[in-house]
Order: structure tokens, then sequence, then C-alpha cells
């Protein structure tokens, strides 16, 4: 499994963000039961947003990510980062505990 920082940054004022937020949401459930999502959150000041994330390639994630509101309407722009979780809270190890699996 890889690990991902996913970046948003808003193309269009806040005004019409807001609109599309509460879709924006109920999509982003369908990644958090599917457990790609730990957490996720607007940044401040209100440009865009940032998402821990997990998939088994780049390209899996880019492709969930096309069905969100936010992209289909042209909102935003995603940035992907991955990067490597070498420590973590306990709290999260079940989250994590795919990366140990899949670097065994």
């Amino acid at each position: 499994m890889k690990h991902f920082i996913v970046e948003i940054d808003y193309l269009v004022p806040l005004a019409r963000i807001q609109e599309s937020v509460p879709a924006h949401r109920a999509y982003l459930q369908l990644g958090y039961d599917a457990g790609l999502l730990l957490c996720s959150g607007p940044k401040v000041p209100a440009t865009g947003g940032f998402m821990l994330a997990r998939a088994e390639s780049l390209e899996q994630l880019q492709a969930f990510f096309l069905d969100d509101p936010f992209s289909r309407e042209q909102l935003v722009r995603f940035a992907f980062s991955e990067f490597q979780p070498v420590k973590r809270q306990p709290w999260a190890e079940d989250w994590f505990a795919a990366l140990s699996a899949s670097t065994a």
C-alpha cells in the first residue's frame, strides 16, 4: 500500500466551492468507507484542503478523485505527493498496517 498527501487548490471563488462542499464530503465518505482516507479538511485560510490517503497505486487514487464533485465541476486542482510513513501514533496503526504487509 502506498501513502499520499493529497493537496487541493481552489480554482474558483470560495462561495462557489461552498455550494459543492456537501456533495464533495458525501463523496469523500466513500473513500473513508473504502479505507482510502484517514483524514481531510480545509486549509486555513480556506484556499484549498489536505487529505491523508492510501491506495495500491497513484493511478488508483487519481481515478478515485476523478469522480469527486470538485473534480467533475472543475472547481479544484489536486496534487498527490507519495511519502513513506515510518513513524506514527499507535492509535493509527490499524490504518497503516497495510504498509507492513506490502513491504515485508
